[in-house]
């Protein structure tokens, strides 16, 4: 056996962070399957006969329906050699994905300061009704609009956030609890506001606020997609921004050894109430991008707010983190992951005979997230045991023993909960 072959199999063993993802996915994939196969009577029938008749029967059915499946979503979210626009799924799965970006950042950055952004829902809201007012209300050219909408929103999210992290600050109110009252607080900010005379559109009897004019709506990307927006170009300048912010700059370097020992940051003379409210303000600050295209992208026909405005954005925020391990490009990765199975999951439900329901691409997320957040539970299924990295013919490192470790935002979360 080769030494390359041997160091391959040694990094597999230890079962780090990588491997229980790309294990974790495979889990997920294996469980959609049979989900598929449960959704099918007829299948379920060929099982129930299994030994009666031909007994290749259900497995032959089976390994097609999930193959025909899977190859569904692969043609409705990555590549589909048949369609006139085969890149249109790629298009696709980056605009489902745009809006994940922004919310996964918004909890991850916060998440390395030790803080658990969980507040997300209220800083869309906010800085959806900014973005909206500026959106319908501002006469500009379309560059200048779309600026002041996307620094609306921006300055809407932000100031939510950032009175959440002054709470906890100033008063040591929890960011989880003061986020949760914040959410439903917003919840009936939004109800109240799109009724008033100011926001409420008077040609719709329905509960909507006026749409924002079409100089403030993001402009198109060139793709064979016309839902592809500027709001992707953000994405990317989003992603880089927090890379360069969490390594390489002064507030990064004091927002992580925040989130790894608050005493010792404050011995060291870091301002900790400072930098926790400066931490969730540009969380805030990042949902508030969510908010902006939701009400200037595409992704609302309508381009204006509703009472359904938030889409689950801020919970699923935290997923797109949790499976990014908390890192700006693991998030963009995430966010891509989980793009590619809801607009996957829509194709797949379109192309299946008999129809097997979108349902199964969140199931895989859930799957995923659950075994990627539950790493021993992956290691025991797969039989991983942990090896020591001095050599690549090293013996199994000994279990050591238990270590006190500084408290993380999560189990902060759990205490306050």
């Amino acid at each position: 056996m080769s030494d390359r072959l041997k160091r391959t199999l040694a990094a597999i063993g230890s079962a780090n962070s990588v491997t229980v993802t790309v294990l974790a996915f495979v889990l997920s994939v294996v469980l959609g399957g049979i989900l598929m196969i449960l959704s099918d009577q007829h299948l379920l029938s060929e099982w129930g006969y299994v030994f009666s008749n031909n007994w290749s029967d259900a497995p032959t059915d089976s390994w097609h329906k999930v193959a025909s499946g899977y190859t569904a979503m692969f043609h409705g979210a990555v590549y589909d050699p048949h369609a006139k626009q085969a890149l249109r799924p790629i298009e696709n799965t980056i605009v489902e994905a745009t809006p994940l970006v922004f919310a996964g950042l918004a909890v991850a950055l916060p998440f390395r300061a030790g803080l658990f952004n969980i507040g997300g829902q209220s800083q869309l809201i906010v800085g959806a009704i900014f973005a909206t007012w500026v959106g319908f209300t501002v006469s500009a050219p379309m560059p200048l609009t779309v600026l002041l909408v996307i620094l609306a929103g921006i300055v809407g999210g932000a100031l939510v956030g950032g009175a959440t992290g002054l709470l906890k600050a100033r008063f040591g109110a929890h960011e989880v609890i003061s986020s949760i009252m914040l959410n439903n607080i917003a919840l009936g900010v939004l109800a109240w506001v799109i009724k008033t005379k100011a926001f409420h559109d008077p040609n719709r009897q329905d509960a909507i606020s006026k749409p924002v004019k079409n100089s403030a709506l993001l402009p198109a990307v060139s793709g064979s997609s016309p839902e592809l927006n500027l709001s992707t170009v953000l994405a990317i300048l989003a992603v880089l921004l927090v890379w360069w912010l969490m390594t390489r700059s002064t507030l990064g370097f004091r927002l992580r050894a925040l989130g790894s020992n608050p005493d010792a940051a404050r011995t060291a003379g870091i301002a900790v109430s400072r930098n926790q409210v400066y931490a969730m303000v540009l969380a805030g600050g990042l949902m508030g991008l969510v908010a902006v295209t939701q009400v200037s992208g595409t992704l609302s026909a309508s381009h204006a707010m509703t009472n359904s405005l938030d889409n689950g954005f801020g919970f699923t925020g935290i997923t797109v983190a949790l499976l990014g391990r908390g890192k700006p490009v693991g998030v963009a990765l995430a966010a891509l992951l989980f793009g590619a199975l809801t607009a996957g999951g829509v194709a797949m439900e379109a192309a299946t005979t008999p129809t097997i329901p979108h349902d199964v691409g969140t199931v895989v997320q859930a799957v995923i997230v659950v075994f990627v957040a539950a790493p021993m539970l992956v290691k025991e299924i797969f039989r991983l045991r942990e090896v020591r990295r001095e050599g690549p013919g090293a013996a199994p490192s000994a279990p050591s023993a238990p270590s006190v470790a500084p408290a993380t935002a999560v189990d902060s979360a759990a205490e306050a909960v």
